[in-house]
């Protein structure tokens, strides 16, 4: 959760004249952290790691009642407290480390060390890993309070949903429904809520379409009429939608938790090419891995919460986001501007004038600016969002470049004083300089008066101050600043050029969260070995991101993507690398063998699949860049395109596995290991084609047939109670506590599989 720095964090009318101090140092450190590692870190391993958000869920099994647990944060500081044995040594003699998070019910656990990629072993040893979180914190807390990996709690913002109660009369975040207590204790995250309130000019406003039920009241009936600060009239000025869920506080998006993958790249090129080939699958993961129906008591028409986390952090005032103000507000809200830009302003028409044609263009040029001579700019997006543009592949040296320009085809905003000393810089091209000029439109949120001043030669605080507070689906992390004494060797064992994959919804067991963390890392690596063509416009990525929000969008909508004739991948180069490929490394059977050792039964003699139909929707007639594709066929595979899964098999095949004997003994350890990565890639191939329904789909169904829910689309306390309990048995994998539920989860043959596998 970004840059937990100690010290005194300073309020918005104090930091933001410090904001150009920021952005400009922050610059000077990003500048020195290409001069020491752009060119000298190459060839590092390919090392990883996931991060696991859990919530600490008080369930009273007497009163019928779940609430979130928010005086158990003292967990954290004992097990990363060196100073506290018995907690801490629980934690790092597991290779676990834990973390805090914006909600003070909330814990993030990641591995102590990084995994290796290039180890068969670690594939598996992740879920061992994430077991032991979960067994290590819950070994703290009483047996009442479970860490569970909900993604959103269904009940939060609703009439007593914590342990203590507490009232929500916070003045940090001004809800109406959310009080203060459920925030982090350290200072930065207040001042964060509060600072992206004050910075915007009103609270934020996040608005989900309620799901329509035969009893429904398209209204949402909870806000209350409240003076109690001059901020609770928003929802009747405007704030709040007619046939909407309203929430008013980042607690409803920080709050919630999320799967995040982080992928240590040989050097910086091959982690540019890497994220550039990952953009198109965050919307198509993220709708697999679709885990939040219901929010603030409310069964919404929607099964995904990104947009409700980027309403929450949105702090763009009126002016940036183009729209009118509420009566009564200032367009620039708590920029600092003066009287002469305010008339400016006026003299466009009221603010009218703001958009891309008129009064900015693409490099930020404007006659409206702030005190400190920063412009004012229309920014389309929130600070948490999709990304904007791509990297680009032309450094990367191992093929042709992919890239071309017009795939950038979004406006996005520039600061074009950034980007102008970026570009003068020999280490950066114009893609490069153009991403982080980018991302540094935006002001720092949360200053520490003690880190005003900063050794830009050894520290990077201030470039980190914005670049963590840019939440994209992808994050392009650069290594850290270094003491020039450090000597190549030892630079080598620090963390190098980094791609983070954002956009999954945590899921409800470890046996999912690993599986989805491994898919994500070997699709990683298939995409490095046999480095195909995934670029579409960023124009579709964000439409594809919209699609991702709908009811069952993995079953009943398709996503652009490349043209699977144009992605560089042949579907004969993947014949026999199914999933079946597992069992017969496994086992002994008759199976004919090719040459190169795989499986061709199945199969017709020119090395297509016959047995696979086209599933794509793609357009027919001329061959186009991009089309439209179910998740089913991305995943698994259709005449064009043989699938990611197929993918991942043959780079295990080749790559991971390609020294290790075949026909193991079927209790052996290797061929454990095999299985498990079977299973957790039957898991996402079954999720695609709809065998198995996404956590949105159960939560969904699990109310709908429910007979405590009354049809109106409101979750009631005890019908929350037993959504909760379900997901306490499922977390569990334990079948004997409730069989059929599993089946419901999973499936019936899934189901059964896990139980028999699952120690």
């Amino acid at each position: 959760m970004g840059l937990l720095s100690l010290g005194t964090p300073l309020d918005w009318h104090e930091s933001k004249k410090l904001n150009e101090h920021v952005r400009d140092n922050g610059i000077t450190q990003l500048i020195n952290i290409f001069k020491q590692h752009a060119r000298s870190r190459n060839n590092n391993r390919f090392y990883w790691g996931d991060e696991i958000e859990y919530m600490l869920v008080e369930i009273d099994d007497e009163a019928r009642t779940a609430r979130l647990a928010i005086d158990r944060d003292y967990i954290l500081s004992d097990l990363s407290d060196p100073d506290k044995p018995d907690s801490y040594l629980k934690a790092t003699e597991k290779n676990v480390s834990f973390h805090p998070e914006y909600g003070r019910y909330m814990i993030e656990a990641t591995p102590l060390k990084p995994y290796d990629g290039s180890s068969l072993s670690d594939y598996t040893y992740v879920e061992e890993n994430i077991r032991d979180r979960r067994i290590v914190s819950q070994s703290e807390l009483p047996p009442t309070i479970r860490p569970l990996t909900l993604t959103v709690f269904p009940r939060i913002g609703c009439e007593t949903f914590t342990s203590p109660p507490a009232k929500p009369i916070g003045p940090a975040s001004q809800s109406l429904f959310l009080p203060d207590e459920i925030i982090n204790r350290h200072a930065r995250f207040p001042t964060l809520t509060a600072n992206i309130r004050k910075r915007r000019g009103r609270k934020v406003a996040i608005n989900l379409p309620i799901y329509p039920d035969i009893n429904t009241k398209l209204i949402d009936d909870s806000i209350p009429h409240r003076d109690l600060f001059s901020s609770d009239e928003e929802a009747f000025l405007g704030a709040s939608k007619p046939g909407h869920v309203y929430m008013d506080s980042m607690g409803f998006g920080m709050g919630a938790s999320c799967l995040q993958v982080t992928m240590q790249a040989s050097d910086i090129s091959e982690a540019r090419y890497l994220y550039d080939s990952l953009a198109p699958f965050t919307p198509i993961l993220l709708s697999l891995s679709a885990a939040a129906p219901i929010f603030k008591g409310f069964l919404v028409n929607q099964d995904v919460r990104w947009n409700v986390i980027s309403g929450a952090v949105d702090d763009r005032t009126f002016i940036e986001s183009d729209v009118e103000p509420y009566a009564g507000y200032d367009f620039f809200g708590g920029l600092d501007v003066d009287n002469q830009t305010k008339e400016h302003l006026i003299n466009l028409g009221g603010g009218r004038g703001v958009n891309g044609d008129r009064v900015i263009n693409n490099y930020g040029d404007t006659n409206l600016k702030t005190v400190d001579s920063k412009p004012i700019q229309k920014i389309p997006k929130s600070r948490y969002e999709s990304i904007d543009a791509y990297l680009s592949d032309r450094t990367y040296s191992k093929k042709d470049s992919y890239f071309k320009e017009e795939y950038n085809d979004i406006f996005s905003p520039i600061n074009k004083k950034v980007y102008d000393r970026l570009i003068s810089n020999n280490e950066f091209d114009h893609n490069l300089a153009y991403h982080f000029a980018h991302l540094f439109i935006r002001d720092p949120l949360v200053i520490f008066s003690e880190r005003v001043d900063q050794d830009n030669s050894s520290e990077n605080d201030h470039f980190e101050n914005i670049q963590s507070t840019n939440w994209q689906t992808l994050r392009f992390k650069p290594p850290a600043l270094y003491p020039e004494d450090m000597t190549e060797s030892q630079l080598q064992d620090k963390p190098g050029w980094r791609v983070e994959f954002r956009p999954l919804e945590i899921q409800l067991t470890d046996f999912e969260n690993a599986a989805y963390s491994v898919f994500v890392v070997l699709l990683s690596k298939a995409i490095l070995k046999f480095q195909p063509d995934f670029y579409i416009p960023i124009s579709k990525i964000d439409e594809n991101m919209e699609i991702a929000h709908r009811v069952d969008s993995v079953l009943n909508d398709k996503f652009w993507f490349k043209n699977g004739n144009l992605c560089k991948l042949e579907n004969k180069d993947f014949a026999g690398y199914d999933l079946s490929w597992f069992d017969r490394f496994v086992n002994k059977g008759n199976d004919t063998l090719a040459s190169e050792n795989v499986y061709v039964n199945g199969y017709v003699s020119n090395g297509t699949m016959d047995s696979v139909k086209s599933r794509s929707g793609s357009i027919k007639g001329e061959l186009c860049n991009e089309s439209k594709y179910t998740t089913d066929a991305i995943i698994n595979g259709n005449h064009e395109f043989p699938g990611l899964i197929r993918m991942i098999v043959k780079m295990i095949a080749t790559e991971l596995a390609p020294d290790l004997p075949q026909c193991p003994d079927t209790d052996s350890d290797l061929a454990r290991k095999m299985l498990r990565i079977q299973c957790y890639l039957l898991l996402i191939s079954q999720r695609a084609s709809g065998k198995i329904p996404t956590i949105a789909h159960w939560l969904r169904s699990r109310v709908l047939t429910n007979p405590l829910y009354k049809k109106d689309s409101k979750i009631s306390d005890s019908l929350a109670y037993d959504l909760i309990k379900d997901c306490e048995k499922v977390s569990d994998l334990d079948g004997s506590k409730d069989p059929q539920l599993l089946k419901d989860y999973f499936g019936e043959s899934f189901a059964s599989y896990l139980c028999a596998h699952t120690s």
